[in-house]
């Protein structure tokens, strides 16, 4: 669009080899992600091929140990690797982030035997995993999950559906949440699904304003047979390893955001210095100069933010009400900034010939997805004041 072009991030990474990933990322960005976005996210296009090209880079299983085929990465340059590729495409960012979470469960609570068999093929040999908490009647209740799974000898029977699934009906492997006991939290337990098990089907999936190349679906388990080897940690711990993964991946969802943010803004500034009203470029004028910084500082503050969390993670302390903040922040300033990014465009902004509407119409999801932001509310105060009395 100008002569200006746009500068990458300044990132403050650990060592060498994060500043070699990060080259890395941004080499196949250029290459493989960025070219294509707007013409498939049109067409509602799921790039597989660029999943399977992020596992053969080993790009599918940065925060997991090596010991199992992951790439020993704090979450501190996780997180930025998973910035940089939301800024070029939010299918591409959010899918490795999905794909990160439904690895959680089996790296963090399951048997040595399980990870030795399961994990090598789930972090760097091309399989696509997806997560499965969610149903048609609990979402933000999700101790209310009714998706069943009856024990049967040696193995265990599911039956129900799950809803709003990332990569569902084209996942390798699902970590299943289901009721195996009473009613509440501590009757659930934590499974993983082949994708191809039988009985396992997927519905159409859901038309969505936005992140049409990422499919998002209603799973069905009609009788599906998992063996108990399968079962990952003990009966009835599903739910705190459900909560365990969704804290990590708030983070993911978080950085993700501040890509967006980032990719509404340069498209921005770049419209608005060689946009001409009044005999010279609109940048040149106060409200608009104004209104691109207040943009900018949102970003720096969310980005802050989200990676503060990730230093408490990575040096093993609480990091709940943190990751918390740091969603609900960086998830409302996505919205507001590729609002703004529109304005800022005018007319144009609304047209798909300019990116900057696919930047809002994706922003607004992530304000949803892995707890609402009401719910990161109430995580966040009852951190502060304490529970709420009964």
């Amino acid at each position: 669009m100008s002569d200006r072009a746009r500068q990458p991030v300044e990132r403050q990474l650990p060592t060498e080899e994060s500043r070699d990933l990060i080259a890395l990322v941004r080499d196949i960005v250029q290459r493989e992600i960025a070219p294509r976005a707007a013409e498939e996210e049109d067409a509602g296009h799921f790039p597989r091929d660029v999943f399977t090209l992020l596992s053969e880079s080993g790009l599918l299983g940065l925060p997991y140990g090596s010991d199992f085929g992951g790439g020993d990465q704090p979450y501190e340059v996780y997180l930025q690797v998973l910035e940089e590729l939301a800024a070029a495409r939010l299918t591409v960012g959010l899918g490795v982030s999905v794909h990160s979470l439904s690895c959680h469960a089996l790296a963090s609570y399951g048997t040595k035997e399980q990870r030795s068999e399961h994990l090598p093929a789930m972090l760097g040999g091309g399989l696509l995993g997806a997560y499965c908490l969610s149903e048609p009647s609990s979402g933000s209740d999700a101790a209310s999950l009714r998706t069943r799974a009856v024990r049967d000898g040696d193995d265990w029977v599911i039956t129900g559906t799950k809803a709003w699934i990332t990569h569902g009906g084209v996942a390798d492997f699902y970590t299943v949440l289901a009721r195996t006991g009473d009613e509440g939290a501590r009757g659930i337990t934590a499974f993983l699904v082949p994708g191809d098990a039988e009985g396992l089907s997927a519905a159409a999936p859901e038309k969505k304003m936005g992140m049409k190349g990422s499919p998002t679906a209603q799973l069905h388990f009609d009788g599906v047979r998992v063996p108990d080897a399968r079962r990952i940690g003990d009966e009835g711990q599903g739910f705190a390893i459900a909560l365990s993964a969704l804290d990590s991946g708030r983070l993911g969802i978080a950085a993700c955001a501040i890509g967006v943010a980032q990719a509404a803004l340069d498209e921005a500034v770049e419209y608005a210095t060689q946009r001409r009203q009044f005999g010279r470029p609109i940048a040149d004028f106060q409200g608009l100069r104004f209104m691109l910084a207040d943009m900018a500082t949102q970003i720096e503050a969310g980005r802050s933010l989200y990676l503060a969390a990730a230093r408490l993670r990575d040096a093993g302390r609480p990091f709940v009400r943190e990751a918390a903040m740091a969603k609900l922040f960086c998830t409302d300033a996505a919205m507001k900034v590729t609002t703004d990014a529109v304005q800022v465009l005018g007319g144009y902004g609304y047209t798909a010939d300019f990116a900057v509407e696919r930047y809002m119409r994706e922003a607004k999801v992530l304000q949803i997805v892995e707890g609402t932001n009401q719910i990161q509310r109430m995580v966040i105060s009852r951190q502060v004041v304490g529970p709420e009395s009964r």
